[in-house]
């Protein structure tokens, strides 16, 4: 599947970047070329469903876009420095005797210039240059170099927007245009790719979707053991068609609990990328009975159940109707589709507290407190842990006799692999206070 790419800027630099970007067999390129900055804003919004990621020649349309802050796809952008500096002040080195003092530039951070002058050796700084900011029309940045060369200060212009170079001109100013060097252009291709990929194989990964619902029925009339059981096959076949409709699957997980499984990438494209809940009637159909909603996000089934439980009874907190989402990297967000959404780091301080005085990091505290918790009847051995924590079996005995050795796990009794193996000893995990 070929990543819908938009590709946003004036025309001469569109034009330039699609040349390049058509050679991908990975991207399906869309043009949008805008002439005023008041345009760039309505062409993100007429193209907010044709477009999987944003290419933006330039800084201006970058500037406006972290600005307004309404464009949801990743925003990748050619800044005018580096190799497009280097093009730019070459060309007119070979066809005009001018020094730089007497060069004004705009849309250009002075950073950026600087850093150019230096890799050049050169040893004068730029004297006049303006960088974009919101509001600077090009009528507005036209009159600034209009006004330097008038006045014998600038003997040529150098601007990254199209409409300042045409007005220039117009006024008889002699003008350089940035624009975007191919191996600039190349080099962010190839981290959209990089990144596209990324976030394919996140889309990827498991999502579970732990409901909390209200089973009992609103009526204060009596009703039987049978009719409570109607009530909750009712509300389970509506979660079932809502599963449907996530491309998943529902699994009871206990009295008035469901879990629907899924992929990151089905519940990230119904929930707007994790900001809104879902809207399509399916949902509709059994919003009114959910209590509260967790998602969990894993590299496995048990992780992404495991974090799902974890965002639920963060949800429950919340209060009803509360939806939260529990990521693979421990981060939490949420309440879905709430005005005001947080997202944290979920670790917890006693966890930390054991890093400290132990040799383990919180991280695999987190993991083996997560496995643990599946295995709190039986104990854990050195090998069960390898297993599931995917480390070597002498990894996991060295990580069970720090832990005993710090009172942090206990000898609970042995197994026998064979008539011919060695006991193996089961262990009991104290990572949680209330066992201490």
């Amino acid at each position: 599947m070929k990543i819908r790419l938009g590709i946003m800027g004036s025309e001469d630099s569109v034009q330039i970047v699609r040349s390049i970007a058509d050679e991908y067999p990975d991207f399906s390129c869309r043009s949008i070329s805008f002439r005023e900055i008041d345009e760039i804003i309505p062409l993100f919004k007429a193209h907010r469903q044709d477009v999987d990621m944003w290419l933006l020649p330039g800084r201006i349309a970058g500037v406006i876009a972290r600005e307004w802050g309404g464009v949801p796809q990743p925003i990748f952008q050619i800044l005018y420095k580096g190799s497009s500096l280097y093009k730019t002040l070459c060309e007119i080195f070979y066809t005009q005797p001018v020094k730089l003092t007497e060069i004004s530039f705009d849309s250009i951070l002075l950073e950026d210039l600087k850093q150019v002058f230096v890799e050049m050796g050169i040893p004068e700084e730029p004297a006049y240059v303006r960088p974009f900011e919101i509001g600077m029309t090009e009528e507005v940045g036209a009159a600034y170099h209009y006004g330097l060369w008038r006045s014998g200060k600038t003997k040529l212009a150098v601007t990254c927007t199209l409409g300042v170079k045409r007005r220039l001109e117009a006024l008889g100013v002699p003008v350089y245009r940035v624009l975007p060097a191919r191996s600039a252009v190349e080099a962010v291709l190839n981290l959209i790719l990089r990144t596209a990929k990324m976030q394919m194989a996140r889309d990827a990964q498991i999502a579970v979707q732990m409901f909390e619902m209200d089973t009992f029925p609103r009526s204060k009339e009596f009703q039987s053991a049978d009719d409570l059981f109607t009530q909750e096959m009712n509300i389970a076949q509506k979660l079932i068609t809502y599963a449907k409709s996530v491309q998943g699957a529902l699994k009871t997980v206990g009295a008035g609990r469901f879990a629907v499984f899924t992929t990151r990438g089905m519940v990230r494209e119904v929930t707007a990328d994790f900001s809104a809940l879902p809207s399509m009637e399916a949902f509709q159909q059994i919003h009114s009975y959910v209590v509260a909603c967790g998602t969990g996000i894993g590299h496995s089934a048990y992780e992404a159940e495991f974090n799902a439980a974890r965002a639920l009874l963060t949800a429950k907190e919340r209060g009803r109707g509360s939806w939260m989402v529990f990521f693979d990297d421990k981060t939490i967000l949420g309440p879905l589709g709430m005005p005001e959404q947080i997202t944290y780091e979920y670790a917890a301080e006693h966890l930390q507290e054991i890093s400290q005085r132990t040799s383990v990091s919180v991280a695999t505290l987190g993991r083996l407190a997560s496995v643990w918790g599946k295995n709190r009847r039986s104990g854990l051995s050195a090998q069960e842990l390898a297993v599931q924590l995917h480390i070597l079996p002498r990894s996991a005995r060295r990580l069970l006799v720090e832990l005993e050795r710090t009172g942090l796990a206990e000898v609970i009794g042995e197994e026998s692999p064979g008539p011919r193996g060695r006991p193996r000893k089961k262990y009991k995990i104290l990572l949680d206070k209330r066992q201490e």
